[in-house]
């Protein structure tokens, strides 16, 4: 077939990344099993990093990036998916590995992935997007702790899975505490979400005593490095921090006292290595627990060719909530 459309495509160029919005056609897509029509995708750090060549985040030129979309079922070789079935795939590589959701049409393999929840719209599914999901997933790896009410931190508190998390946490009876990069800017809108309290500050990026006082009965960390050290200094006898990111880098400056002198528990939350089941269940808790209302005031949309340009705005850390990308404007 040789009918185009739109797709945001990184070519390397003299070894730099270049990014371009233009017409490709279905002969140009992968292999894969389900060919999905895609209403919206989202931009998250990730895409960000890909599309201003930050890192090593592109496996492989030329690459579609996007790390998750929404969309319908065109064409299917799978026994799981017909054509017209509502689908929503976050993770497995693509905007890295494989091609993803910054493309009107994509090809990609079946168990990536997931039935769109019963009542959901494709736009509302990427308002949640991976972030989102992944911050469903942290509620439910403290849940799965024993960590049910109390006081709870979120760190990166003004991106996506942050957002999402202080959002989903306060409309579950917790009391949240959102730490921010720059918690005078950002004070007003995450106290918007359901935070109780904004805190942060230069202190946070220096390396804290292996314990300090116990502050917090859970946390939900997207930034990993000095923080999340920190976090786990501060947290009570017996907590949990559901970990999730690593914004601030791989490594982890602590001991081994907060682990066996508290019983903290430090809890690693990837929402693409988690089974599928688990996933699903994620996503039909999104659709009762997080409907489009608790959404609206993190959600903004914006067209495909508007991604390049606002991919710094997320490198630079002035992005806030989620950004909708749809892919047919």
């Amino acid at each position: 077939m040789t009918t185009s459309f739109q797709a945001l495509v990184v070519d390397q160029i003299d070894g730099k990344p270049v990014p371009t919005v233009k017409q490709i056609t279905q002969a140009d897509l992968p292999a894969g099993e389900v060919l999905v029509a895609i209403d919206y995708s989202s931009i998250n750090y990730k895409d960000a990093m890909a599309i201003t060549g930050t890192g090593k985040i592109i496996r492989s030129f030329p690459m579609v990036p996007g790390i998750d979309f929404a969309g319908t079922v065109v064409e299917s070789r799978s026994a799981d998916y017909q054509a017209g079935d509502k689908v929503v795939l976050t993770g497995w590589s693509v905007g890295e590995r494989f091609w993803g959701g910054y493309s009107q049409m994509q090809r990609v393999k079946a168990e990536w992935l997931v039935p769109l929840p019963q009542g959901m719209r494709t736009q509302s599914a990427m308002a949640i997007g991976t972030a989102g999901l992944t911050a469903m997933l942290c509620v439910m790896a403290l849940e799965d702790a024993g960590v049910k009410s109390g006081n709870i931190v979120v760190s990166g508190a003004n991106g996506g899975v942050g957002s999402v998390a202080i959002s989903l946490l306060a409309r579950l009876g917790y009391e949240v505490t959102a730490l921010s990069q720059r918690p005078d800017e950002n004070r007003d809108y995450l106290l918007s979400l359901g935070a109780k309290d904004v805190i942060g500050g230069p202190e946070w990026k220096e390396k804290p005593a292996p314990l300090a006082s116990q502050r917090w009965q859970g946390a939900v960390d997207v930034v990993g490095g000095t923080v999340l050290a920190r976090l786990l200094s501060e947290m009570d006898y017996g907590g949990a921090v559901a970990a999730c990111g690593l914004a601030g880098g791989f490594g982890l400056d602590t001991t081994v006292m907060p682990f066996i002198l508290r019983g903290v528990r430090l809890l690693g939350v990837d929402s693409v290595m988690c089974p599928k089941a688990r996933r699903i269940a994620a996503w039909d808790r999104l659709a009762r627990e997080f409907a489009a209302p608790a959404q609206a005031h993190m959600e903004r949309v914006v067209g495909l060719g508007e991604v390049i340009a606002l991919s710094k705005d997320f490198m630079a850390g002035t992005s806030r909530g989620r950004v909708v990308v749809d892919v047919n404007r």
